[in-house]
């Protein structure tokens, strides 16, 4: 188990890790107080929970009257005088919509159909923010009991609280910005810089190993320095992460560096479970249990699912009474009979997916992985656990999970990142820059191709459009101290015009190694964000040239990215009398 040093801040702060999941969500928390070692808890208290003290989940559903107003969240949606009134009175649930949040390339099309669909005049991020408020009453219900004074604590403590957040691997700063937009309708934090700057987020995957390392799991690989993947198998989404432990210049031992990609799947037990849904609509069309078949899919999910362990033996479906039977459907006392390799049918397409991202890491890793550690609520799967353990063992790699508490994994990682930051490197996703314009040169065969699109700058030079200037490329490490830095100048004949100097950050999702055109394929160079900056000051000492066109002035500025931690930011940055300035950073998305 990690030991950590007693909180040195001056008053006493509590941080609060909430871990959203596309079916269950989950919160811990850590009250530090000064000169005490702290402690991370989960919150395992819910309205209508039926295993009351013990369950550090709630599903992940929010019943919508006709109005719009939430009407149950969480256990309560599971009761059945709530589902019965839901049927009487029109109301809608919303479940899997934290999906709905996800990035538009590189979600499943095939399966865009299988997700609920929003209620009318909800977005994704107004029913991630009543969830929010849902579950920020329950930690305030949950710490007030379990504190004395716990009520007055809450509320010295609520208005400097720090949130972190989870999310997929493949989410980044689009996706960051309308969960922080979520938190604040939800009333977590103001709509103030300082409001803001009190939610934080982490990656599922990062999040995944804060809880490992904390908790002293995968220990031996990782304390030689041996490469560990970390596969967070949940229920929309699958995070794959690998690290390795490295030994920082101040000669820390629990310091961690990505060593390859991160991957997110969306190959969750919901996918398995749709596919169970649509081979039942098969079988079951035309008879009697044709109505049945959504009860039936929420009973292989309660039971057969987890379950299911071998593909020689057969699964049942208990879903009925005893006088449910029909031999043609092997179903017979109120259970169907599933052979099992159609079940294991229904696990192989999240299996192959998981098993391919684990081989692609292995071979971009920087060093050999020799353990994989699967974590999440898909974890439970028996026979998910040995297929890939047998799959991984034949390739010299040992596989584990850990024996309980797999499902807090990601919101106890979450305050446990917000504490000990074990991660010092990471991996970039994507190569980051913006388009430019650049000197032409014919004999340049890219250039001569383009030379229908040269135009003359200010400055009397031929140029040539839509260059893609690279700051920041795919798969470079990145530690949270490092910054990237490419110069431009902006040009123009009126001093005036460069008072202020603006870019659009653009990110590069296509398949090249090297993106050089955004007129090849530029629907492969999403803007991300603008960048701003006050350069009146720069451009008032700026001094005329002369080119073949007149006078000209020239301002020079460098764009700086930076990973902080664990979201992109961007600077416009010039010198003044010698002196670097820059303009405010700006969170990308």
């Amino acid at each position: 188990m990690y030991s950590r040093q007693p909180f040195s801040g001056p008053t006493r702060k509590l941080v609060l890790g909430i871990d959203i999941g596309t079916t269950y969500a989950g919160m811990s928390y850590c009250l530090l107080e000064p000169g005490r070692m702290p402690t991370i808890l989960p919150v395992t208290r819910f309205p209508a929970q039926d295993h009351v003290g013990g369950d550090t989940k709630v599903p992940s559903i929010v019943y919508y009257d006709e109005s719009g107003g939430a009407k149950a969240l969480g256990a309560e949606a599971l009761q059945e005088s709530v589902i019965e009134q839901a049927e009487e009175d029109g109301w809608k649930k919303s479940e899997w919509f934290k999906l709905h949040l996800r990035p538009d390339k590189g979600a499943p099309t095939t399966d865009e159909n299988t997700l609920p669909p929003l209620p009318k005049n909800k977005r994704a991020q107004d029913v991630f923010a009543d969830f929010l408020r849902y579950l920020l009453q329950c930690a305030r219900v949950y710490i007030g009991d379990h504190f004395p004074d716990g009520t007055a604590l809450w509320i010295k403590l609520q208005d400097s609280m720090e949130f972190v957040l989870t999310h997929p691997n493949g989410w980044e700063g689009e996706q960051q910005s309308q969960m922080r937009a979520a938190t604040i309708i939800a009333g977590l934090v103001p709509n103030t810089r300082q409001g803001r700057e009190r939610i934080h987020f982490v990656t599922e995957g990062e999040a995944s190993l804060h809880f490992c390392v904390a908790n002293g799991l995968a220990t031996d690989p990782l304390q030689h320095g041996k490469g560990v993947i970390i596969v967070d198998a949940g229920g929309g989404t699958v995070d794959i992460s690998a690290y390795r432990k490295v030994n920082d210049a101040e000669g820390s031992d629990r310091k961690f560096e990505e060593i390859a990609r991160a991957e997110c799947l969306f190959n969750g037990s919901i996918f398995v479970s749709n596919r169970a849904r649509q081979y039942l609509e098969s079988q079951l069309q035309g008879s009697k249990f044709a109505d049945d078949v959504e009860h039936i899919r929420q009973c292989f999910d309660k039971t057969s699912k987890l379950r299911f362990r071998a593909t020689d033996e057969w699964s049942y479906i208990r879903f009925g009474r005893a006088r449910d039977k029909d031999e043609a459907l092997n179903i017979s006392n109120g259970q169907m009979k599933l052979p099992g390799a159609v079940v294991a049918g229904f696990f192989r397409p999240s299996l192959d997916a998981i098993l391919l991202a684990i081989l692609n890491q292995c071979n971009s890793a920087k060093v050999p992985i020799s353990s994989v550690l699967l974590v999440g609520g898909f974890a439970a799967s028996e026979w998910l656990y040995s297929e890939l353990k047998e799959e991984l063992n034949s390739l010299g790699m040992e596989v584990s999970r850990p024996d309980s508490h797999v499902n807090k994994a990601v919101a106890d990682g979450a305050v446990s990142y917000f504490l000990d930051r074990f991660v010092s490197a990471r991996i970039s996703k994507h190569t980051y820059g913006l388009e430019c314009n650049t000197v032409y040169e014919p004999n340049n065969s890219e250039h001569l191709s383009r030379s229908h699109t040269t135009y003359m700058t200010v400055d009397g030079h031929m140029r040539v459009p839509h260059r893609f200037s690279s700051i920041l490329m795919k798969n470079v490490r990145v530690s949270e101290t490092t910054e990237f830095r490419e110069r431009y100048v902006q040009l123009h004949k009126d001093r005036l015009q460069l008072q202020a100097a603006s870019i659009e950050l653009s990110r590069y999702i296509g398949e090249d190694e090297d993106p050089r055109w955004t007129d090849i394929d530029p629907d492969d160079y999403p803007v991300l964000c603008q960048v701003h900056a006050d350069t009146s000051q720069a451009a008032k000492n700026l001094r005329p040239r002369m080119g073949q066109l007149g006078l000209y002035y020239c301002l020079d500025i460098e764009v700086v990215l930076s990973f902080g931690l664990t979201e992109l930011k961007a600077q416009i940055a010039w010198f003044e009398n010698g002196i670097e300035k820059r303009g405010p950073a700006e969170l990308v998305y």
